[in-house]
C-alpha cells in the first residue's frame, strides 16, 4: 500500500526498505534498550534501597522465566507478521483491528515516555560530571537539547550505523561491569553468600515492588519484532534475538546483582544502596580499581543512556511510520529517507516531541526546589516507570492476541506454543502488571499517593481506549482503509 502525501523530497513507501540487520546487530540494539550499567548502577541500587529485599537477584531470574514464556508466542508469531509496528500490528491480527489501534497509541506513549524520560537522566548526569571533572556549571537541559540532536541526526540515517554505535557503547558496558562484579566476589567483606538467590529473600514484603522495579530492566527486548523489515530474515532473526536478548539480560542482571551483594556484604547491601544510589558501583570501583577506572565507568554510565536513548529512538520511530504508512496516523508519517530507507519523518517527529518535552520540563523545573535532582525525580522517574507500565500491558494483551493469531490457524504450531506459555504468560504478566500498579507510588518514590500517582498511569491509557474508539470509526467511515490495518508490509 503506497503513502498518498509523501513529505517533499523523501520517500514513501511500503517498508522501511533496507534489509540490514542479523541477529547480533538486532541483539545489540534490544540490549542497548535495557542499558546494562543504567540498571545496575541506577536500577538495582534503587531497588535494594526502596525495597529493603535482598532477593533482587532471584528476581531478575523469575522475571526473565516469564519473559521467556510470553516469547515462545511471540516469537513464533513474528515468522507470520512481519511489520514496524509489531505490538500494533499482533494485537490487530490476533484479537481485533479497533484493538490494534488503541494498543498502537499505547505503544507510542510507553516508547516516548520511556525515551524521553531517559533524557532527564542523561542531562542531569552530564550535568554533573562536567561540574565535578572540569569545574564547568551547565544547567541540566543543555546537554539533552544537544544529545537529542545527535540521536535524531542516527535516527535518519542506516539503521546499520545505529547498530554499529550501540554494538560498541553495549560491549564496553558489560567490560566495565564484568569489572565490577569480579571485583565485589574478591573482595566480599562477609564472604561468598548464596543470600541472593535464597527464595526466602525474596519472598517477604516488598516483593511486588521489586518485580514493579525489576520489569523495567527487560524493557526493550520486545523490540526486535520492530526491526523486522529491515533484518535479513525476519523469520529467524526476530526470534533468535528474542530469546538471546531475554536470556542474556536476566542471567546478567542476576549475577550482576548477586555481585553487588557480595561486593557490600549481604548485611550492608540495602544501607549502602541507600547511602550512595547509583554512585555506590562507581565508589566501589574507585575504591578496588583505581579513580581512572571510576572515571571510565561514568563515562560508560553516560554512553549508557545515550545507547537507550538511541534504542528507544529507533522504536517510536518506526511506530510512528507503520501507523503513517497505514494511514492510522497522518500518512506524512510514512515518509522514509532515500538511500538509508530509514523512518525520516517518524524519526523527525519524535525528536520534536523529545525537545517540546524537554523544555517543558525545563521551565517547570524553573527554581524548584527539589534542586539539581528535579530532572531525576520528575522527568526520569515519572516518564519512564509509567512507559514500562504501558509496555508491561502490550505485553500481556499481545499474550492474548498470540492465542487468538494461532487459533486461526494453527501453522502448525503445537499446543505449547500457540496455547500453554502464552496463556501462562497472560497470567504471569497480568500479575505483574498489578502489581506496578499497585506499587506505583512507590516507583515514583512517593511515602503516599498523590495526584500524579493516579493522572501518569491514565496519560498511558486513555490513548488507548481513544485509539479503539478511533479504530470502530474507521471501521464505519474507511472500510478499505480500516482492511489494511495491522497488514501493512503484506503484499
Amino acid at each position: 500500500m503506497s503513502v498518498d502525501n509523501p513529505v517533499k523530497g523523501r520517500t514513501a513507501g511500503t517498508a522501511t526498505t533496507k534489509k540490514r540487520l542479523g541477529v547480533p546487530a538486532v541483539t545489540f540494539m534490544i540490549i542497548a534498550a535495557s542499558a546494562p550499567l543504567t540498571v545496575l548502577a541506577g536500577g538495582v541500587t534503587t531497588t535494594f534501597a526502596v525495597t529493603g529485599v535482598i532477593g533482587v537477584p532471584l528476581s531478575f531470574l523469575i522475571l526473565g522465566a516469564i519473559l521467556a514464556l510470553f516469547a515462545v508466542g511471540y516469537a513464533a508469531m513474528s515468522r507470520y507478521v512481519t511489520n514496524a509496528g509489531a505490538f500494533y500490528a499482533y494485537i490487530a491480527q490476533g484479537i481485533s483491528r479497533p484493538a490494534g489501534v488503541g494498543a498502537s497509541l499505547v505503544a507510542l506513549m510507553a516508547y516516548n515516555l520511556m525515551q524521553v524520560g531517559i533524557y532527564g537522566l542523561f542531562g542531569f548526569t552530564v550535568s554533573s560530571l562536567l561540574s565535578a571533572r572540569l569545574g564547568i556549571s551547565v544547567p541540566w537541559w543543555i546537554p539533552v537539547l544537544v544529545c537529542i540532536a545527535i540521536v535524531g541526526w542516527l535516527g535518519v540515517n542506516r539503521v546499520d550505523l545505529s547498530a554499529k554505535v550501540l554494538g560498541i557503547l553495549v560491549a564496553l558496558e558489560f567490560l566495565v561491569v564484568i569489572a565490577y562484579d569480579v571485583m565485589s566476589l574478591a573482595v566480599a567483606p562477609e564472604g561468598v553468600s548464596s543470600a541472593g538467590f535464597s527464595p526466602e529473600t525474596l519472598f517477604v514484603p516488598g516483593i511486588g515492588a521489586v518485580f514493579s522495579f525489576g520489569i523495567a530492566a527487560f524493557m526493550g527486548f520486545e523490540s526486535a519484532a520492530i526491526y523486522g523489515e529491515e533484518s535479513k530474515d525476519p523469520k529467524r532473526t526476530v526470534a533468535r534475538a528474542t530469546f538471546a536478548a531475554v536470556g542474556i539480560i536476566a542471567v546478567f542482571y542476576a549475577v550482576s546483582a548477586w555481585a553487588m551483594t557480595i561486593g557490600a556484604g549481604p548485611s550492608a547491601v540495602i544501607e549502602t544502596a541507600a547511602a550512595n544510589g547509583p554512585d555506590m558501583i562507581f565508589a566501589f570501583l574507585g575504591s578496588n580499581g583505581g579513580v581512572v577506572l571510576s572515571d571510565i565507568a561514568q563515562v560508560l554510565f553516560v554512553t549508557s543512556l545515550f545507547a537507550a536513548l538511541v534504542s528507544f529512538h529507533n522504536a517510536v520511530a518506526r511506530y510512528f511510520f507503520s501507523l503513517g504508512r497505514e494511514q492510522v496516523l497522518p500518512p506524512a508519517l510514512a515518509a522514509v529517507r532515500p538511500g538509508s530507507g530509514a523512518p525520516f519523518a517518524g524519526s523527525l517527529a519524535q525528536t520534536v516531541i523529545a525537545v517540546v518535552v524537554t523544555v517543558a520540563f525545563a521551565i517547570a523545573g524553573s527554581g524548584s526546589e527539589l534542586g539539581e535532582l528535579y530532572p531525576v525525580l520528575t522527568m526520569f522517574t515519572w516518564l519512564t516507570n509509567s512507559g514500562a507500565m504501558g509496555l508491561v500491558l502490550l505485553m500481556t494483551v499481545v499474550s492474548l492476541a498470540v492465542i487468538g493469531f494461532f487459533r486461526k490457524d494453527r501453522h502448525g504450531t503445537g499446543p505449547w506454543v500457540r496455547v500453554v506459555a502464552p496463556g501462562l504468560g497472560f497470567v504471569l504478566l497480568a500479575v505483574v502488571f498489578v502489581l506496578i500498579l499497585a506499587n506505583f507510588n512507590v516507583l515514583l518514590g512517593q511515602t503516599e499517593s498523590t495526584a500524579a500517582t493516579f493522572i501518569l498511569p491514565l496519560v498511558v491509557l486513555v490513548p488507548g481506549a481513544a485509539g479503539v474508539l478511533w479504530g470502530l470509526r474507521l471501521r464505519r467511515s474507511r472500510p478499505a482503509l480500516y482492511a489494511r490495518i495491522g497488514h501493512g508490509s503484506e503484499d
